[in-house]
């Protein structure tokens, strides 16, 4: 299964979590549909270990039929914002660290293909809309509007009514087509070395040996390799128009992720970031008792330094010409950074609006009179620190198709429940042996999980479980799965990871408005003209 990942958090692989490219197996199981939400971006930050580089963009979900692929020539695709699992899908590196996918093409598409070789036209097909010169046909939106009403049952969630959803699946293949022509008329292409790494990314997340045996499975499963491959071919180059079109939108400053992260932990801004100061001083000294005559001299004399210095001359010559402090200004009368709160008062407030570089004063202190120039000024971010639970996890995941319906899969995971409690099989074997995850190899293991980073139904379970619990079967949008908690821990978030946490959490939130504006203008640019029923 692929790295589902959400927020950017840190994981080992999976195919539970809830927010990355993935792909279905083109290889006969159930068609999914998502609702489209726009990818997560590649970010350029590296991430901490709570963020994962925002995410490249997602590929979009291949839809047209066989009868939209003859009388439209040309397919249209739905983003899918938690695409289905599958090992590597967004990219088939290694899993993805903090620092996110980089913005390569996608390795893998975001949904199953439906096998439009094998499928015969209808007679009762008919366009219903032309994209600038392309045709969307009635057959494409009554696929997607099939697949999009499984995918909602499948998360018990309701269907609209046939009339609404059917609106809303045409109002995406448009948008889809026109975004698709887009790519081509700006000079994007897709060449057959990211292609090919795309089809070994599916052949792997589908525990093929390689692309030879994806082919000669599609033919199996009475898919056109062609056909496929041409499929691959658009989502990628989506993929890549996305990336390249939003990447330059998103931009998230220091000053937004200081408020977001007052916002989470109710800080007032000046406990979230406490000024530091660095000032270099030259003392006058004013003996005690002195007279209003020898008060006045030495008045004169730090005015004569505050003069020199606001002229540009040297401030540290100055302090050591000058200044009367327990060093007579051997150090160039530097104080040194530190926070605000550990220089006098009188300091503070004389240099509150002071820009680097300024010379302030003279000031009266008991002391005498002090030249203070500015050397630096910063604000340090002094977090809470965080606490979060994390949590050991693996399982074993069996995905649903035409050949293993819900309840075979079920069936066979309390089975294999009861095997383990019986001492007869170890879960980690029967991981290796059976699971349909890439985390198979690793006899199931997910590595060290923090909250969120799950779909819910899986996280629930996680959460009710004992440490060395084993679940009943759980169902997710992903298959059936078992699972079982291995250890539990709290771990403390660094306050650059908490800051990276919250920039990634930010950007994301930033790259769905952007793709949203995007969408938008590229759907506006269109011509779109809809088309009746036939009588």
């Amino acid at each position: 299964m692929t790295e589902h990942r959400t927020r950017s958090v840190p994981s080992g692989p999976s195919g539970v979590l809830s927010a990355a490219p993935g792909m279905l197996s083109a290889l006969g199981l159930a068609l999914l549909l998502a609702w489209p939400a726009p990818p997560a971006m590649a970010q350029n930050a590296a991430a901490p270990a709570a963020t994962g580089k925002p995410a490249a963009a997602k590929p979009a979900t291949k839809s047209a039929g066989a009868q939209g692929k003859a009388k439209a020539q040309g397919k249209g695709q739905a983003r899918k914002k938690t695409p289905p699992p599958g090992k590597g899908a967004a990219k088939p590196a290694a899993p993805p660290t903090v620092a996110a996918p980089a913005p390569a093409a996608p390795a893998a598409p975001a949904a199953a293909l439906r096998p439009r070789a094998a499928a015969q036209p209808l007679a009762a097909d008919y366009i219903v809309a032309v994209v600038n010169t392309e045709p969307v046909t009635n057959n494409e939106v009554r696929a997607r509007m099939a697949r999009a009403e499984r995918q909602l049952q499948a998360r018990g969630l309701p269907v609209p009514p046939a009339e609404t959803l059917r609106r809303e699946m045409l109002e995406r293949l448009i948008a889809e087509r026109a975004q698709l022509q887009y790519a081509r008329e700006t000079g994007l292409t897709v060449d057959e070395g990211a292609l090919a790494q795309a089809e070994l990314s599916i052949a792997r997340q589908n525990q093929l040996p390689d692309v030879a045996a994806l082919h000669r499975q599609l033919e199996k499963e009475g898919i056109a390799v062609q056909d496929f491959r041409a499929d691959v071919r658009e989502q990628v180059l989506l993929a890549r128009l996305r990336e390249r079109e939003i990447e330059p939108r998103v931009r998230v400053t220091d000053a937004e992720v200081d408020r977001y992260i007052r916002e989470q932990t109710g800080q007032q801004p000046e406990a979230a970031a406490q000024q530091e100061l660095n000032l270099a001083m030259i003392l006058v000294a004013v003996p005690e008792g002195a007279s209003a005559e020898e008060t006045a001299r030495l008045q004169a004399r730090a005015d004569e330094a505050a003069r020199r210095a606001r002229a540009g001359e040297d401030f540290a010559a100055l302090a050591r010409e000058f200044s009367d402090a327990n060093n007579r200004g051997a150090d160039g009368g530097v104080l040194g950074l530190r926070p605000a709160d550990r220089y006098p008062t009188l300091f503070v407030d004389s240099t509150r609006t002071a820009r680097v570089g300024d010379v302030v004063g003279p000031v009266k202190s008991d002391a005498g009179f002090h030249v203070l120039k500015v050397l630096e000024k910063k604000r340090s971010n002094t977090l809470p620190e965080v606490q979060i639970p994390q949590t050991r996890v693996r399982h074993i995941l069996l995905r649903t198709s035409p050949a293993q319906s819900e309840q075979v899969a079920r069936e066979r995971l309390a089975d294999f429940r009861r095997r383990i409690q019986a001492g007869q099989a170890t879960f980690d074997a029967l991981a290796r042996a059976h699971s349909e995850d890439g985390s198979a190899p690793e006899g199931g293991e997910l590595g060290w999980a923090t909250p969120g980073q799950f779909v819910p139904e899986f996280e629930q379970a996680m959460n009710n479980l004992d440490e060395g619990g084993i679940s009943e079967p759980v169902t997710s949008r992903f298959g059936v799965h078992l699972i079982q908690v291995l250890d539990r821990r709290q771990m403390a978030l660094s306050a650059a990871d908490q800051r990276q946490l919250a920039r990634n959490v930010l950007r994301e939130r930033k790259a769905e408005e952007a793709f949203d504006t995007w969408a938008r203008e590229v759907r506006g640019r269109a011509y779109v003209e809809y088309r009746e029923p036939p009588k």
